[in-house]
């Protein structure tokens, strides 16, 4: 069955063109032009992917984001005529996995489109660690839940993601650039900034859960999940 990409904008001829060019590479298309009906058509079809617009009528774009986190992991691409640090990031922490700036090329979407949801629906090799279990810390990648100190933690989807690509190595440092290929896939479209802010909200869940293992930066070079091999 084609995967559904669900369209929340209000600018109707983008919205068209979207639909367009979705529909000629294979996806099926729901559109909503103001906030308030696109939350209903994402409770209504549950697309496996929305692109969403920030001005928007009725409810913006960060009130219809944080409401779909607040009920499902679906990948959410930010659309927004607004191209300063403050909007990226703002996205990314409320849990955004990719942002688009106006104007755009449409095969550029199309290109983000894909690269986000073959990150979601990646499977790992046989040989491959699916569970990772760590002093008071469990990644649990075919439940997707995080566990930390006994408890599921809410974590959204690139974050875990994150996570475990630097658990699965542990002590092996990561450039930014790096994490970008391999977490976000190899024709994402952002920079090293995003990776620093998953980075950020990450340790805000592990900060100090654990003496044996922490995320620490190598200054000027990147990141690694670090083992403390001196603990008794």
């Amino acid at each position: 069955m084609a995967e559904k990409i669900l369209v929340v904008e209000d600018d109707t001829n983008i919205a068209e063109l979207l639909r367009l060019y979705l529909e000629r590479e294979g996806y099926m298309t729901a559109i909503a032009h103001d906030g308030e009906r696109g939350l209903a058509e994402f409770e209504r079809s549950r697309p496996e992917l929305v692109l969403l617009d920030i001005m928007l009528p009725k409810l913006d774009g960060w009130g219809v984001l944080r409401k779909i986190r607040a009920q499902a992991d679906t990948p959410v691409i930010m659309l927004t005529a607004k191209g300063e640090t403050f909007d990226k990031v703002s996205g990314l922490e409320m849990g955004a996995d990719d942002y688009i700036v106006k104007p755009f090329d449409v095969k550029e979407v199309v290109a983000r489109i894909r690269a986000v949801l073959r990150r979601y629906g990646t499977s790992e090799g046989e040989g491959t660690k699916r569970r990772l279990v760590f002093d008071k810390l469990i990644i649990d990648m075919e439940s997707f839940v995080l566990t930390v100190d006994g408890k599921p933690v809410d974590i959204p989807p690139k974050e875990m993601e994150l996570l475990y690509h630097l658990a699965l190595s542990p002590n092996r440092v990561y450039t930014r650039n790096q994490l970008l290929d391999e977490v976000w896939g190899f024709d994402y479209f952002g920079d090293s900034r995003t990776v620093d802010v998953h980075i950020k909200r990450l340790r805000e869940k592990l900060e100090n859960v654990s003496p044996e293992w922490s995320l620490k930066t190598v200054w000027g070079v990147g990141y690694k999940f670090e083992l403390n091999t001196t603990q008794e």
